[in-house]
């Protein structure tokens, strides 16, 4: 370890014209020769949650390992992650209860997806929707508070949080799962220059914003002084961090420009203006922003909806080019079965290329990966029949070092909820809770 004379605050900030830069864990924030884990810079003090969100269930009989316990063949859908296996726990036979319809309200399966980090069944009602807490917003009150951003609200498709979307349900339950109150849906932001802006924007107005960047040509420019100060007084391993982290900020914005210019240039009348004309660089862009966030310690909870409930959009680079809602449509044939199936594989390639960035990052004596835990999951299993029985849950990573991995977790039919996963999921951050949502205890096997 590299000592030094000073000792740089772990909320070291970068100023600059229109900008914020926070800083990821440098050695020189720790001081001189004190244990990494007696300091509030410990990795085991900080934990970190992101909860990503995908309609539409998985393919029967392509998602779920046929073994159970530890050292299990990875499934079709689930095989992106086997590089990871000692950080994944798969759990196979959880209801999501609170999507499920009732005798009341027979219908509106697309709406009640945004039950998903609550346990909560959302209420039919076009003009107050009312849900519960999210995991999501419980974790950033406890772990937010010392960060620029409590909590990050990312999706890719949005239209609005007002009126009707299904069955008399309010838009909020289709483009919102994270809500800090019931009456208090947070909406997604899906235009990755202002994703970009918010994590590392100071404040000032988007005019300002503009005029210091069109000035200095990158957000970075702005602050290269004090980031050349700074530099001097660090070790090589530190210099080496920093230097790092300030190239994934500077290519993140520049693939950010590139992928704004091609739409403005070539506009489709599908797309908002402004967007990505590509989903698949959508998503690149999005995962890349959340790595730089928990990098920069800039935030410690971020949910990311992949999809609103009913979306059409395709992804040719799975292999197959239907949409996602009509392929989740499948009939229960065979071949249409396969062909979905390529499309929630790719959406778990996706995730494994932001696991492996997470794992890359050192963070004192592990990795970011080691210190948060990254919940993947929906409100469907076999879409094709809109059963809310049997969903796909995927964990991944260490929460404080101590999350075992390796695990397949299986559970007799209708015996245990997604609720009380969640419940378990808070006691992994220190938040005790009595129940959450529909709970009806907590799960057995997940600690």
């Amino acid at each position: 370890m590299f000592i030094t004379k000073k000792h740089i605050p772990r909320r070291t900030f970068l100023q600059g014209v229109g900008a914020t830069v926070a800083l990821p864990l440098l050695e020189a924030m720790l001081p001189a020769q004190t244990p990494l884990r007696q300091t509030a810079a410990s990795p085991d003090k900080i934990r970190r949650f992101v909860g990503v969100w995908h309609p539409h269930g998985a393919a029967p009989g392509y998602w779920s390992p046929l073994k159970e316990g530890k050292d299990f063949d990875f499934s079709f859908i689930t095989k992106p992650l086997e590089p990871f296996r000692d950080r994944v726990v798969l759990i196979t036979g959880l209801d999501a209860t609170a999507a499920s319809p009732t005798l009341e309200e027979p219908a509106g399966d697309h709406a009640r997806g945004a039950c998903i980090f609550s346990g909560a069944r959302p209420r039919r009602d076009a003009v107050s929707p009312y849900l519960g807490v999210t995991v999501d917003q419980l974790i950033a009150q406890k772990w937010g508070r010392d960060t620029i951003l409590s909590s990050l609200q990312l999706g890719v498709e949005d239209t609005g949080n007002f009126g009707s979307c299904n069955f008399g349900y309010s838009c909020a339950y289709s483009n919102c799962v994270s809500w800090p109150t019931p009456t208090q849906p947070l909406p997604t932001e899906v235009n990755p220059r202002v994703a970009f802006e918010r994590l590392f924007g100071d404040g000032s107005s988007p005019e300002e914003r503009t005029t210091g960047r069109k000035l200095n040509g990158s957000i970075l420019d702005s602050v290269t002084h004090d980031l050349a100060n700074l530099r001097k007084d660090l070790g090589a391993g530190d210099k080496a961090t920093l230097d790092t982290y300030t190239e994934n900020v500077r290519e993140i914005e520049r693939r950010i420009k590139i992928a704004m210019s091609n739409s403005v240039k070539e506009p489709s009348g599908e797309i908002p203006f402004g967007l990505p004309e590509s989903k698949h660089l959508h998503y690149g862009l999005m995962y890349d922003l959340m790595a730089l966030a928990f990098e920069g310690d800039i935030t410690r909870s971020i949910t990311f909806m992949l999809g609103r409930d009913l979306t059409g959009q395709n992804f040719p680079e799975s292999g197959f080019t239907g949409g996602w809602h009509g392929s989740s449509h499948h009939g229960d044939k065979p071949d249409n079965i396969a062909q979905y199936a390529k499309i929630n594989r790719y959406h778990v390639q996706q995730l494994a290329k932001f696991i492996e960035k997470m794992q890359s990052i050192r963070e004192g004596d592990g990795t970011i990966l080691d210190h948060m835990l990254i919940y993947k999951g929906t409100n469907m299993g076999n879409s094709h029949r809109h059963a809310h029985e049997k969903v796909p849950v995927e964990l991944i990573g260490g929460v404080d070092g101590n999350f075992k991995g390796n695990r397949h977790i299986v559970f007799p039919d209708n015996v245990q909820r997604c609720s009380n996963m969640l419940l378990s999921l808070l006691d992994l951050f220190d938040i005790h809770r009595e129940n959450l949502g529909d709970s009806t205890g907590r799960l057995p096997g997940l600690a």
